[in-house]
């Protein structure tokens, strides 16, 4: 499950009010690289909960340290989103921003909604404590009969 995926996912049981956003307990995690589109990243960034993503982030760190390694860091983001994306301003905006800085915080959002792959764990719901298997990357959102 990419976290891209966990961004959109919220627990349906019966009763929740608060089903999102789910934690994220795994297991096993994989990371495997993919080509970045600079464009299309910045215009997902519209379309998240970047306080959703952050705590993800956090929450898939240590496994991350454990299944690929020390070397391997997950990228930190920045506590708030940049106005530049948070606001509906476009590239053509007058904006005076870094470049490298927007191009290194476009990169690091890439690999953590793309790259870094859940495998294997639970999703919980903040509500009612209700888990969800992550397996094969899958995660299994489907309700018992008394949950719907």
């Amino acid at each position: 499950m990419r976290l891209l995926t966990h961004n959109y996912l919220q627990s349906n049981v019966k009763g929740t009010e608060k089903g999102y956003p789910l934690t994220i307990e795994p297991t096993k995690i994989e990371y495997e690289e993919s080509p970045i589109d600079m464009e299309f990243v910045e215009n997902i960034l519209t379309k998240i909960d970047y306080s959703a993503l952050l705590s993800a982030r956090n929450q898939i760190e240590d496994r991350c340290h454990s299944d690929l390694g020390s070397d391997f860091i997950v990228p930190s983001l920045p506590e708030v989103m940049p106005k530049r994306y948070s606001d509906g301003n476009s590239k053509d905006d007058k904006i005076e921003e870094d470049e490298t800085n927007q191009e290194a915080f476009l990169k690091s959002i890439h690999t953590i909604l793309f790259d870094i792959h859940v495998l294997e764990g639970h999703l919980v719901c903040p509500d009612t404590g209700r888990r969800f298997n992550i397996k094969m990357g899958i995660p299994n959102m489907i309700l018992h009969e008394d949950e719907i």
